[in-house]
């Protein structure tokens, strides 16, 4: 009995030690479609306004993602009312089609680089709503309806 709650504690100690980076990390399910008008939205305060922190978008896809890259729009909210845009492709495939996300199932966790050192100037309330913008070569219309991403995260973390 005592040794099962000595490995626990380990346990426990180890598995809290394994990320000591992390500020935030927040999902939302987007059910079986991605719907092309619906923003992914989190809302969240920085720790403080000195420190520079990484910023992550995280994407969870199956095998029914049927492209080698994903295109994303996305809008953070500041507190005095600046909205930033951005547009950003990243690659969910290596040239001969394998996931490049992390995971043994068919499920692939994807940690994406969104914003590096960011610094926030003000510890009140900021918003990010995050779109797909995933297109078919030659098209210009975008997929209404995007199959394969579970869920879309949000992710603050420490500098090192």
């Amino acid at each position: 009995m005592r040794v099962n709650a000595l490995m626990m504690i380990v346990l426990i100690g180890v598995m809290a030690s394994c990320d000591q980076k992390m500020i935030l990390d927040d999902y939302r399910n987007v059910g079986d479609f991605w719907q092309k008008d619906s923003a992914v939205v989190f809302n969240f305060y920085p720790p403080d306004t000195l420190k520079p922190y990484n910023l992550f978008i995280n994407l969870r896809n199956n095998n029914d993602f049927g492209f080698s890259n994903i295109f994303l729009i996305t809008e953070l909210y500041f507190p005095n009312g600046l909205i930033q845009t951005d547009t950003l492709q990243y690659m969910m495939t290596n040239p001969k089609g394998e996931w490049l996300g992390n995971g043994f199932t068919d499920l692939k966790e994807n940690k994406l680089w969104y914003k590096e050192n960011m610094r926030f100037p003000s510890l009140e309330n900021y918003q990010i709503h995050i779109k797909q913008a995933v297109r078919k070569t030659g098209d210009v219309e975008g997929i209404k309806e995007l199959k394969g991403i579970t869920q879309v995260g949000f992710r603050i973390e420490k500098t090192n």
